[in-house]
C-alpha cells in the first residue's frame, strides 16, 4: 500500500489481496447446482407436508414464505462467514451439510407430520419449514462465498456479483422447471431429494478433497460411506403412500367388512370409496345422494350420459353402468397416475361406455360438446377443497353449455361451519343455473356442522318431497335444504369468479378435525 497511487486506491484499479481464485466454471458451477438444489426443495416441501396439511393454497404460501426467508438468512450468513474465513474451505462443508439436510427432509416430515396433521395454516408453515428451512439456508449461503473467490479487484465487482447472480437464477429457473415438468411427472419425491442430496454430497467430498480439508484414502472412503448411509436411510423409511403422484399421496385402504371394498386416499383424505365386486353399493354419503337425484331426475334404469369432474376412484360411473345399463361416462381426470392407481388397485376397466381423459377439467370443458351430457357431477379435489379454477361462475357456465336442456348439475362440496365456502359456492352455481338446491345432514343444514354438501342445480331439479323421501329411507331425515335453509346458507355470499376465487381461504376444516 505503501507503494500505491491513491487515486489508483480509489478508483478501484488496484489490485486487491484475497484469496486464491476458484476455476470460473467450476464456481460457476457450484452457484447454479446450489440454486436448482433450493428451488427442487422449494417445491418438493409441498408434497412432503400435503398428506399431513393438505395440498392447498396455504401450503404453497408456506412453501414459498420459507424458501425466502432461509434464502435471506443463507445469503446474509455466508457473505459474513466468507469475510472471516477462506471461501474455498468453507464450500465444501456447506455442499455437504446441504445434501446431507436435503437427505434429512423426508424422515424429519415423516417424523413431525403426524403431530401437526390436520392443523391447517400453522401446520403447513412448521411442516415446510422443518423439511425446507435448514436445508436451504445452508446452500443459500453458497452464492456469495463462491462470489468472494472471485473478487480480485473492486472495479470488476459489479460484473463478478452480476454474473454470479445471474448464473444462480439459471440455476432456480432449470431447478424449477425441471421439477415441475420432469421430476414430479416421473420419480417419486424420496427419489428426487435423494438424487438431489447425493449430487449435492458428493459435490461437497470433491471441494473438501480439492480444498485439502480431506486428504488419505480413509477418509474419502468415510465420505463414501456417510452418503451411502444416509441414502440407504432415505430410501428405506416408510412413506404413507402407495403412490407418489405430481399431484398427490395417493393410497388405497381394504374394507375389512366388505371383501371387495377399497377406500381412495389422496393427501390426508378420504377422497372415494368403491366394492370392486359390487359397483351398485354406495358406502359414502354425499355418493348417496348423487344417486338420490337421479333416480329421482330419471326413471329407474334409464340410461344417463353423465360428464364426471375428476376421477378419485370412479365411483359414480361404474354406478351408473351397473344400474342404469347402457349409460356413458366421461371422466375429465388430471392425474395419470390417479388413473393408472384405479386400474392397478381399484378394478377400473375404461370402455366405450366408460371413458378417461387425462387433463385438467378445465382445459378439456372446452372441446365437450355443447348439449352433450344429461348429467355433470362434481367430484375433484385438491385436499379438502374444489380447486379454485373449478369453482367459479365461468367454469359453472362451461358446465351449462355441455348440459341438455334439463340437465343436472351435481357438486360435492367440503365445508365446516361458518360454512363461508358452501354459501359462496351456492352463490356461484345459483348466479348460473335456474334452479339450486342443497343436500347434507340436517344438522349441517341448519348451520350446527359441517361435512359433505351436494349443491343440485339445473334449469329445473328433482322435486323437495321425493329427495326428501329417499334421504329419510336411508337414514338421513330432513336431508334437503328448505327454501328458508337455503337462503340462511347463502346469506350475502358473494359469486366466486375467476377474478376473485379465494376457495383456500373460505373453507374450514382444520378446526373441526
Amino acid at each position: 500500500m505503501l507503494g500505491m497511487d491513491v487515486t489508483e486506491v480509489a478508483s478501484g484499479t488496484a489490485e486487491q489481496p484475497g484469496p486464491a481464485v476458484m476455476v470460473r466454471w467450476w464456481a460457476i458451477t457450484l452457484v447454479m447446482v446450489s440454486a436448482a438444489a433450493v428451488l427442487i426443495l422449494e417445491l418438493t416441501s409441498v408434497r412432503l407436508a400435503a398428506p399431513y396439511v393438505g395440498n392447498t393454497f396455504q401450503t404453497y404460501t408456506a412453501s414459498i414464505a420459507v424458501t425466502l426467508a432461509a434464502i435471506a438468512l443463507g445469503a446474509n450468513r455466508g457473505g459474513w462467514a466468507a469475510d472471516f474465513l477462506p471461501p474455498k474451505v468453507l464450500i465444501g462443508p456447506l455442499l455437504a451439510v446441504g445434501g446431507l439436510l436435503v437427505l434429512a427432509s423426508k424422515p424429519i416430515v415423516l417424523a413431525v407430520g403426524p403431530l401437526v396433521r390436520d392443523s391447517g395454516p400453522a401446520g403447513s408453515i412448521i411442516l415446510v419449514g422443518v423439511a425446507a428451512a435448514a436445508p436451504v439456508a445452508v446452500l443459500s449461503a453458497i452464492s456469495p462465498v463462491v462470489v468472494k473467490t472471485q473478487l480480485r479487484r473492486l472495479a470488476d465487482s459489479g460484473t463478478v456479483v452480476g454474473r454470479f447472480s445471474a448464473f444462480g437464477t439459471v440455476g432456480g429457473l432449470a431447478g424449477t422447471f425441471l421439477t415441475g415438468y420432469v421430476l414430479l411427472a416421473t420419480l417419486p419425491v424420496s427419489a428426487i431429494l435423494v438424487g438431489t442430496g447425493a449430487v449435492l454430497v458428493a459435490l461437497g467430498g470433491w471441494q473438501l478433497v480439492g480444498s485439502r480439508w480431506l486428504t488419505g484414502r480413509r477418509t474419502v472412503i468415510g465420505m463414501v460411506a456417510v452418503l451411502v448411509l444416509a441414502t440407504g436411510g432415505a430410501v428405506a423409511l416408510p412413506v404413507p403412500c402407495d403412490y407418489e403422484t405430481a399431484y398427490y399421496c395417493a393410497r388405497v385402504t381394504d374394507d375389512s367388512d366388505r371383501p371387495g371394498g377399497r377406500t381412495l386416499w389422496l393427501d390426508d383424505a378420504e377422497h372415494s370409496y368403491v366394492d370392486t365386486e359390487d359397483y351398485g353399493y354406495l358406502k359414502f354419503a354425499y355418493t348417496q345422494r348423487y344417486g338420490d337425484v337421479i333416480n329421482a331426475m330419471w326413471p329407474a334404469r334409464k340410461p344417463v350420459r353423465a360428464l364426471h369432474i375428476g376421477g378419485g376412484g370412479f365411483t359414480m360411473p361404474r354406478w351408473l353402468t351397473a344400474t342404469r345399463p347402457g349409460s356413458t361416462s366421461r371422466v375429465l381426470e388430471v392425474d395419470p397416475v390417479v388413473v393408472r392407481l384405479g386400474r392397478e388397485r381399484l378394478g377400473l376397466r375404461t370402455s366405450d361406455a366408460l371413458q378417461v381423459r387425462v387433463g385438467d377439467a378445465r382445459v378439456s370443458i372446452r372441446s365437450e360438446p355443447a348439449a352433450g351430457y344429461d348429467l355433470v357431477i362434481g367430484d375433484a379435489f385438491s385436499s379438502s377443497a374444489v380447486p379454485w379454477h373449478l369453482a367459479t361462475q365461468e367454469f359453472a357456465a362451461e358446465l351449462r353449455r355441455v348440459l341438455r336442456p334439463g340437465g343436472l348439475y351435481v357438486l360435492n362440496v367440503i365445508d365446516f361451519p361458518p360454512l363461508a365456502l358452501l354459501a359462496a359456492e351456492i352463490a356461484t352455481v345459483r348466479s348460473v343455473f335456474g334452479a339450486v338446491t342443497v343436500m347434507g345432514t340436517k344438522a349441517a343444514l341448519e348451520g350446527k356442522e359441517g361435512g359433505n354438501f351436494v349443491i343440485v342445480a339445473g334449469d329445473r331439479i328433482p322435486d323437495r318431497d321425493t329427495l326428501l323421501a329417499a334421504a329419510a329411507h336411508r337414514g338421513e331425515p330432513g336431508g334437503v335444504a328448505s327454501p328458508a335453509q337455503l337462503a340462511a346458507l347463502v346469506g350475502n355470499a358473494r359469486p366466486l369468479t375467476d377474478d376473485r376465487a379465494p376457495v383456500d381461504q373460505l373453507i374450514t376444516t382444520y378446526r373441526y378435525f
